[in-house]
């Protein structure tokens, strides 16, 4: 595969990544939509966006206080799931049906799960392990891949027993947790390989990307072509601990950094917001090696054991990824940026767990804005938010429906760096790169 640098004014490396050179999925337009004519009924549970639903669910736990339980949308009806403590007080339940949610009473507490991921923290970090809080089961989903066995195994499945009954299920990955570093072809440092996440404004102005943590901290300066000269630099990462991700200065501050994702085959996703993952929401990942794959979040606020070390606060899902894909968007259909590969295990053949760095969180962290710089954190009008973000971000009809498979998306043509950006009079619509 050829490489070629942009010019120097023309754009930054297309966030994400851009070969696809796995099977590709097809992002559906107005796949969640509203519809239309929903019961006026404040007790009945009301039809809604994912974006719509997991605002709801910020609301409703602040609102319930310590009654809520957790949340997650459910997909197929388009509803959001509500988990209450109740007890005496029926009031929390009729406040979040008057809201819109579909209620559920559960047994186990917020608190009472927190203090079950405590314990496994104190008493089972042990690499190859992770746990998440699942809100469909209402207990802690512990998973143990393939190299926890014998006394490690043991140990874990004591401690979860310890939990008591009700309060965990434990299962076993046929792969190996680790990091997605390595082969693929996106962003280069010597020997290793990562995919760019999203485009940002740093706190000083200056333009950035954002990718894994742990891409951050096995190199400083990154390429956008194998042994070709560095582009930008590492200006801070978190790898392992509360977070895996890093801010990556482009060295020429005149590049355009513009908030999208380059999902191949010449097709641009707008960015126009970041935005908190919900348990149930359908998400996007687009990585150097496999290209564009969906699936659905899992779980929230996971604890991961890599062998590397332990990192906290990230999102579970069962979306497919492999080396190479590491720092790459996860996203959803409306433009929202959700969050950045991690790690994980399996791959796109056989599947597997994959986590993911909040982006809200990262952006805290690091000081810094999507796009290029606004304030608001999104793409603002240029970047189509809202109704017109959506209608003209789906990759859909325009891509080719069937016809847009692994093959003419990807492409020997679509390599990073080559003719991917967006210029700076280009529309942050479904566009051609340039």
């Amino acid at each position: 595969m050829s490489h070629k640098r942009m010019p120097k004014r023309k754009a930054a490396i297309a966030a994400g990544g851009v070969a696809a050179l796995g099977a590709a999925a097809i992002l559906l337009p107005n796949a969640n939509a509203s519809q239309d004519g929903a019961s006026d009924d404040a007790a009945a549970p009301r039809t809604l966006k994912a974006a719509d639903a997991s605002d709801l669910a910020s609301q409703l736990a602040g609102l319930l206080g310590e009654a809520f339980a957790g949340s997650y949308y459910d997909a197929g009806s388009q509803q959001l799931v509500v988990n209450v403590i109740s007890g005496d007080n029926n009031n929390v339940i009729v406040q979040a049906k008057k809201a819109g949610a579909k209620v559920r009473e559960v047994e186990n507490s917020l608190p009472a799960l927190a203090a079950g991921a405590q314990t496994l923290k104190s008493e089972a970090t042990i690499p190859g392990t992770a746990w998440a809080v699942d809100p469909r089961t209402n207990k802690i989903l512990v998973t143990a891949d393939s190299t926890v066995t014998g006394a490690k195994w043991d140990q874990l499945e004591s401690t979860v027993d310890s939990l008591g009954s009700g309060m965990a299920t434990i299962r076993k990955s046929e792969g190996t947790f680790k990091t997605f570093l390595s082969g693929g072809d996106a962003i280069f440092a010597g020997g290793a390989r990562c995919s760019a996440g999203f485009n940002v404004t740093a706190g000083d102005g200056s333009p950035a990307f954002l990718t894994a943590g742990h891409c951050g901290v096995a190199a400083e300066q990154w390429s956008d072509a194998q042994g070709g000269a560095p582009i930008a630099t590492v200006d801070q990462a978190t790898f392992p601990g509360e977070g895996d991700f890093a801010l990556v200065k482009y060295d020429d501050p005149a590049t355009e950094a513009p908030s999208d994702v380059n999902v191949g085959g010449g097709q641009i996703v707008p960015i126009n917001q970041a935005a908190e993952a919900t348990v149930g929401l359908q998400v996007f990942r687009m990585g150097s090696t496999t290209g564009l794959s969906d699936g659905q979040v899992l779980g929230l606020d996971a604890t991961v054991n890599y062998p590397e070390g332990t990192v906290t606060g990230l999102i579970q899902t069962n979306v497919c990824a492999e080396p190479g894909d590491s720092g790459g968007s996860l996203f959803t259909q409306d433009g929202q940026a959700i969050g950045l590969t991690s790690g994980g295990s399996g791959d796109c053949t056989v599947g597997g767990e994959t986590f993911f760095q909040p982006v809200t969180t990262a952006l805290e962290a690091v000081g810094a804005t999507l796009g290029a710089g606004d304030a608001a954190g999104g793409a603002g009008e240029e970047a189509g938010a809202g109704e017109e973000a959506g209608e003209e971000a789906g990759v859909g009809e325009e891509v080719g429906g069937e016809e847009a498979g692994a093959e003419e998306v990807g492409g020997e043509d679509a390599g990073a760096g080559q003719d991917a950006g967006v210029g700076a009079g280009d529309e942050y619509g479904v566009t051609e790169s340039h």
